[in-house]
């Protein structure tokens, strides 16, 4: 499987095309939906269709109005122009990117609060989880329906019928599947063609099941976070793209069939977001107007920073790290050196040190058509035969050829395996498959050349992969994992958590030969890493809360989420960057998921949807748009002034940021918590404050009766003018007997 060798790992990519791509297919937005028949709406469609009856994709009416069509530029103009139209834009089509990992968040709870009960889903739960994806395997025993109790009476939801895909494809666990063919891309059924879609849904809501593993590595009982949960899978994505046009529809769909959580393991290419022309961030507020929450992925773009996506502050953004377990391979040297690296290899290499090693600069062929770059990274036709013959090749992995693609060449020069300098294929397990290939540091890879060149006859062998358990320290923030701060909203925080992305074992189709074994049948659970792992993490736990608690809103399910999280790892200290780095809020948002304290949050912060509403004027919509976008606008409603982002401060949101703050300025922050804990409760404010930065909470003790539910306060924030340059960070903690609730805190240099 070729995308697996990318540091990609099968996350979805939202890539905006140029205007011909997409043959003119365009989205028109025209705002939320009341449930009342729009005459505007309904008139330009069928303007539409009496021009050309094939004319119209897709039709939106359930949670917003609008439609997807083919146009020409001159009707998209037009159509731009008419009242009621919010905005018209190319359809963008988005590529493809790319378990023990509960069982490990459940111990780094515990370990991280010893007094909270262990983690268990609770049984009986009939939330429903929605997810946009690549389709599903309904054969996989994650999605097995023993001991699952009838289909809620509120779904109103389908099981669409498809090549090679029956309506009895569905049961009790899986309640419901849909598919949205387009101009270019051609579903045809809602089974899941690829395997990203099944790993998702059971990652977030598969059953129970034992012995899993992806053959040899990982065996253990595999479950989703929420096991208890139905699903609906929403096809939108094939290996080849997924239209912007169809996730819109997917969007509109779930809100009428009645899903609780939508998880999208998706996300648009970092840069400043244009809401009004971002099928996710569109869907995704009407889809929180209704109650559901949105949970999707951060990106795949790091560790470069700003490169965040879904940035939304209706949706739960979530980034990777990795878990206590580790994929490692030994190499062995002459002499007993022993060297750890990592990837998913099956090698079967004889065990002893008995093949000639050698690198790709020392081996380079005679032509004049290779640089010592190409030899040094070992790119095809850049060696001599001769001098790889019967060999393991170092090579550095600073090219855009894919490993499998070099050792292919290799293999066929007569190499016997492949040694690959690459930092983060290392450290997030690439699949090499049969091929004794495997990733080292820079530094073991340093190791390994000057063993070469200080040895006559330098020897070596490359074993099969093994999984370290209790792998200390974890969690580590993925390298590929994408980083605040927001870009173009310095005011707000994004990702807002962390959960495991690296290494999940999950369902996977049956069929899939191209992960399969020479000789054997393909795997069903595989290991892959990305986002796109992290995301139904999150899922799951938003609907077991949302089970524990139905009636809590979006807002409030994310804030538990966020104040409950842990910023430490396996070792009691803090959670650190792939360089050892203590990470910050850009690279964690508030930490990394609790299973168990999630569920007692003590207070709560909601935010009202007009404050979301207010978001939008802060960053420079008018009155008019909001109007046409939101369906619950005050009638006295105004965008009043230039609001400017210290508006987007004052949201209710879990965290804190301020930016544009000068030396002994003070900036006013307000929020608001709601006691969800004990009705009798105090509550003390434990600030830590920013390096050079004061902080003062007003009031700071919050007292909460049988009658007092809310309270409200301030945060005041000065910072010093002998403070350092650059973003600080701090945290400030609501803490009672029982609870702690952390918000954090960030002070950013941005001006924009």
């Amino acid at each position: 499987m070729a995308m697996s060798n990318t540091c990609f790992f099968f996350f979805f990519n939202l890539l905006s095309l140029v205007l011909g791509e997409n043959k003119g297919v365009y989205i028109v937005y025209m705002g939320g939906s009341t449930g009342e028949y729009r005459t505007d709406h309904a008139q330009l469609m069928s303007s539409l269709i009496e021009r050309n009856e094939d004319v119209l994709l897709h039709s939106y009416t359930n949670g917003f109005y609008g439609f997807a069509a083919h146009l020409s530029e001159d009707d998209a103009r037009s159509i731009a122009l008419r009242p009621g139209v919010v905005s018209v834009f190319p359809d963008p089509i988005l590529q493809l990117q790319t378990t023990r990992s509960w069982d490990f968040q459940s111990a780094l709870a515990t370990s991280y609060s010893p007094s909270s009960p262990p983690y268990s889903s609770p049984t009986g739960s009939d939330t429903i989880i929605g997810f946009l994806d690549s389709g599903i395997w309904p054969e996989a025993q994650s999605f097995n329906d023993g001991d699952v109790g009838p289909v809620p009476l509120r779904w109103s939801g389908t099981c669409m019928e498809g090549r090679d895909f029956s309506s009895s494809n569905c049961n009790r666990k899986l309640i419901g599947a849909r598919y949205y063919d387009g101009p270019e891309l051609s579903f045809g059924t809602p089974r899941d063609d690829w395997g990203h879609g099944t790993h998702v849904a059971s990652t977030a809501a598969g059953q129970k099941v034992p012995n899993s593993a992806f053959y040899d590595l990982g065996n253990g009982t595999a479950h989703g976070g929420s096991p208890a949960s139905r699903i609906a899978m929403y096809r939108v994505c094939l290996p080849g793209g997924c239209s912007g046009s169809a996730i819109l529809k997917a969007f509109d769909d779930a809100i009428s069939d009645g899903v609780d959580i939508l998880s999208l393991s998706i996300a648009s290419t970092p840069g400043k977001t244009v809401f009004t022309n971002d099928p996710i961030a569109i869907g995704a507020f009407h889809a929180v107007e209704k109650g559901i929450i949105v949970v999707c992925a951060a990106g795949n773009s790091g560790p470069s920073p700003a490169t965040v996506s879904n940035v939304a502050p209706w949706i739960l953004t979530v980034a990777a790290t990795t878990i206590d377990r580790d994929v490692e391979a030994d190499i062995f040297l002459g002499g007993n050196l022993v060297i750890k690296g990592g990837g998913i290899n099956f090698s079967d290499l004889y065990e002893l040190p008995v093949y000639p090693l050698t690198d790709g600069n020392s081996s380079k062929s005679e032509s004049n058509k290779h640089t010592e770059d190409d030899a040094r990274n070992c790119a095809p036709g850049s060696l001599d035969d001769k001098q790889v013959k019967g060999k393991i090749i170092l090579c550095e992995n600073n090219d855009n050829y894919a490993p499998t693609v070099k050792f292919g060449a290799l293999k066929n020069q007569g190499a016997m395996g492949m040694i690959l300098i690459d930092n983060m294929q290392r450290r997030d397990p690439v699949h090499y498959g049969a091929s004794p290939i495997i990733a080292v540091t820079e530094e073991d890879g340093a190791e390994i050349l000057s063993y070469i060149m200080t040895n006559s006859d330098p020897v070596a062998t490359i074993l099969p992969s093994l999984l370290i358990w209790n792998y200390e320290p974890a969690p580590v923030v993925a390298q590929f994992s994408s980083r605040g701060p927001t870009y173009g909203i310095p005011n707000l925080l994004k990702p807002d958590v962390a959960a495991p992305g690296v290494s999940i074992l999950a369902a996977w189709p049956s069929n899939d030969a191209s992960v399969a074994l020479p000789g054997r049948e393909p795997p069903v659970y595989n290991i892959i890493s990305g986002t796109s792992m992290a995301c139904p993490h999150v899922s799951g736990l938003a609907a077991v809360i949302k089970s524990q608690y139905p009636t809590w809103s979006p807002s409030a399910i994310r804030s538990a989420i966020m104040t409950t999280a842990i910023q430490t790892n396996n070792v009691h200290g803090p959670i650190t960057t792939e360089t050892g780095s203590n990470a910050t809020p850009y690279e964690i948002g508030a930490g990394v998921i609790n299973l168990q304290g999630s569920l007692q949050p003590g207070l709560v912060y909601e935010i009202e949807s007009n404050e979301y509403i207010q978001f939008l004027c802060s960053i420079g919509y008018d009155t008019a748009m909001i109007r046409a976008i939101a369906t619950a606008v005050p009638s006295e409603f105004s965008c009043s002034g230039n609001l400017g982002f210290d508006s987007v401060s004052s949201m209710n949101h879990p965290s804190i940021v301020v930016s544009s703050l000068r030396g002994n300025e003070i900036k006013r922050v307000t929020r608001t918590v709601t006691n969800v804990g004990e009705d009798e409760s105090a509550y003390t404010a434990i600030v830590e404050a920013p390096a050079g930065v004061e902080v003062e909470v007003v009031p700071n003790v919050l007292s909460f009766t049988k009658d007092v539910k809310k309270l409200t306060f301030q945060v005041l924030i000065t910072k010093q003018i002998s403070a350092v340059e650059g973003d600080l960070f701090g945290s400030i903690t609501w803490s009672s007997e029982k609870y702690k609730v952390r918000s954090p805190l960030v002070v950013s240099s941005s001006s924009e």
